[in-house]
């Protein structure tokens, strides 16, 4: 990425210097112990002991920090960039009860996991000699984090994935002024050192690919979440300057930021669509505005965010619908709709188009951010694979789907976040385990 575009992008959560993370740790203090958990740890979806690690980096132990927080959370530099903290372990700290600001969490975490860096291998010792071999489709955070227990339980392990770099949404969907690329590759070198194959440009698909694969592994870890954008049916959506969110956020992490104008248009109310809105900020668009036809408390992205985007100068209608892009070849407006919520007859409430109310917003660029497909086709390729709205069927205490050689997690299951989806992959790697060792 260009020095300009760093300085576009510049990140959320920056690195503290060895001095300010003494300095930020010194603040915690320390609660739980070994009958009552800490706030902080049990609001951690990977458990990590937060509060040994933040004291550890008070002592000045940044290695040992570091081993802490990866012995729980393989992907935990990511983490620490991409945590929704705020609604999590930050959220849990108990200084917010008392008036202070919580200990800065993912930032000190950064730093612990900075300091054992790609050295984090040491957490990842093979067990030799196993035989047994599971196959992983899709090197996101569930299927990274799945492959690095696996492998420590001395199972081979190969993971096959249709992109040509690993980390999934992370490398390539997460916006860059969370995330870029590293510290991936560090997070990444202890699975190649402890034995884990990948197979990139690879897309496992069709009944015929998976039933040979079912042939070669004992077991098989889905982690392939969601399909593409889903695309709005509105007359004009395929003018120059109307994009779907995963594409415009994959040019700004190639390098090739799109270009765009003055005023830019956001269709959808989840953090995908915050996130390229607060990018189009950075851009340097003068006027962007997230239309979503529901009201603020029913957007699903989280309401820190929202204040977040409009502290800087985001604009938001409520109760709106596009129902045209207009423009000859290229965009020039998008026509709405005003909706008002109408309850049916169990009592929830559906948006519903206000009869003649249309406006419109002048666009140079419109983002539609409205979700993704699942993955459906799944079930015409694997005997027993079931879809339930838009959800993969999971047996209900573990992460084993309806076909028992098959497991599950992350995105496809209803993970919505990076930490959700580790802790998903560490939950199937131990129900793989159990399966395999006759346990289950």
């Amino acid at each position: 990425m260009s020095v300009q575009l760093d300085e576009m992008f510049r990140e959320l959560k920056p690195p503290l210097t060895a001095f300010e993370a003494q300095k930020e740790a010194s603040r915690c203090l320390e609660c739980g112990g070994p009958y009552a958990p800490a706030p902080c740890t049990l609001a951690c979806p990977t458990r990590i002991d937060i509060p040994r690690f933040v004291s550890a980096i008070r002592r000045g132990d940044q290695d040992r920090a570091g081993h802490i927080v990866f012995s729980s959370n393989p992907l935990a530099g990511t983490c620490a960039r991409v945590c929704p903290t705020p609604v999590m372990c930050e959220g849990a700290c108990v200084l917010n009860h008392v008036g202070q600001r919580p200990v800065a969490i993912a930032r000190l975490q950064r730093n612990a996991a900075h300091a054992v860096s790609n050295r984090a291998a040491i957490d990842l010792v093979s067990r030799r000699g196993q035989s047994r071999r599971v196959a992983i489709i899709g090197a996101g955070p569930s299927g990274l984090t799945c492959a690095a227990e696996l492998v420590q339980h001395g199972y081979q392990v190969t993971i096959y994935d249709q992109n040509p770099e690993p980390g999934g949404l992370v490398r390539y969907a997460i916006a860059p002024y969370r995330q870029r690329v590293a510290p991936l590759p560090d997070e990444i070198e202890p699975l190649t050192r402890a034995g884990v194959q990948f197979r990139f440009n690879t897309r496992v698909a069709g009944r015929d690919a998976f039933s040979e694969l079912e042939k070669e592994a004992d077991a098989i870890f889905l982690g392939v979440g969601l399909g593409q954008d889903m695309e709005l049916d509105v007359p004009g959506h395929r003018l120059f300057g109307v994009w779907q969110a995963l594409p415009f956020i994959r040019a700004l992490k190639s390098g090739r930021p799109p270009a765009i104008g003055r005023s830019t248009v956001v269709i959808g109310g989840g953090n995908t669509a915050l996130d390229v809105a607060r990018e189009a900020v950075r851009l340097g668009s003068e006027q962007v505005t997230v239309i979503y036809r529901r009201d603020r408390h029913s957007m699903p992205a989280y309401d820190y965010e929202v204040s977040e985007a409009e502290a800087e100068g985001i604009r938001f209608h409520w109760l709106a619908s596009p129902v045209g892009f207009l423009g000859e070849a290229w965009l020039d407006a998008v026509e709405c709709q005003y909706q008002e919520l109408v309850p049916d007859k169990v009592g929830r409430f559906f948006p519903e188009p206000v009869p003649g109310a249309i406006f419109r917003l002048p666009a140079d660029t419109a983002i539609m951010a409205v979700g993704q497909v699942a993955r459906t086709e799944l079930e015409q390729w694997i005997s027993g694979i079931r879809f339930d709205h838009g959800r993969l069927v999971m047996d209900a205490d573990s992460t084993r789907t309806p076909n028992p050689k098959y497991f599950a997690g992350g995105d496809a299951v209803g993970g919505v976040s990076v930490v959700e989806a580790v802790q998903w992959g560490k939950r199937a790697a131990e129900d793989i385990h159990r399966y395999l060792a006759g346990e289950d």
